[in-house]
């Protein structure tokens, strides 16, 4: 069992298979007002039990966990747990691995050596729902995020193909002319559709569309 944390509080897991940083990042994260750490993880199936057991507010993520995948732990936390933002922390700075994890429905970006001021200021962005990247690591990838980086942070949950349905449905098109547009049966443009619907809690395919459009998405048909 974990201790009540106070009204206010962002409750915080950190995940990373390197015990000293681990530790220093607990540490760091406990010193900053407001930040309250309910759990760790090292592994990937460690860090989807304890997020979908605690339901933190921010993960703190690393991408390299071992032989295993923090984009794959974020793409599995994400669609289990949307509420929950993932702030990853990583060493790798390539564009690859920046698309990877902001496609997998990661929040934020930084690196590894980012002084407390950045963490805590990436944590909180996060918190709030917003998309922050290092600077260094934005000046290379926003060019590459264009058209889809708005879109993941809006809606997380959604697979990238589940994204285009609900954009195309927000248009208003119909699922044939859809499934015309992406090149897919009119099958999967329902099932893609049904898994929208389930993942964004709406009844309906005019529920979805106002979800849409309130988000931001199907205004440029």
């Amino acid at each position: 069992m974990t201790e009540a944390v106070g009204e206010g509080v962002l409750r915080l897991v950190v995940v990373d298979d390197h015990p000293v940083f681990r530790m220093g990042m607990v540490a760091l994260l406990a010193s900053l007002d407001g930040f309250e750490v309910v759990g760790e993880a090292d592994d990937l199936r460690g860090s989807i039990d304890t997020v979908v057991q605690l339901r933190p507010d921010v993960v703190l993520m690393d991408l390299n966990l071992g032989e295993e995948s923090g984009v794959v732990a974020t793409r599995e936390i994400v669609a289990r747990c949307p509420d929950v933002g993932v702030l990853v922390v990583t060493m790798l700075d390539d564009d690859d691995n920046v698309l990877a994890a902001l496609r997998a429905g990661a929040r934020g970006y930084v690196l590894k050596g980012a002084g407390p001021t950045e963490i805590e200021r990436a944590v909180r962005a996060v918190a709030a729902g917003e998309l922050l990247l290092s600077p260094g690591v934005a000046a290379r990838a926003l060019p590459h995020l264009a058209g889809t980086r708005a879109r993941a942070r809006v809606f997380p949950q959604l697979t990238d193909r589940e994204r285009d349905v609900l954009e195309l449905v927000a248009q208003g098109l119909d699922n044939l002319t859809i499934a015309r547009r992406l090149g897919l049966s009119d099958k999967t443009v329902r099932n893609n559709l049904s898994n929208v619907l389930n993942k964004l809690g709406v009844a309906d395919r005019g529920a979805a569309i106002a979800r849409a459009r309130d988000a931001g998405l199907g205004h440029h048909p």
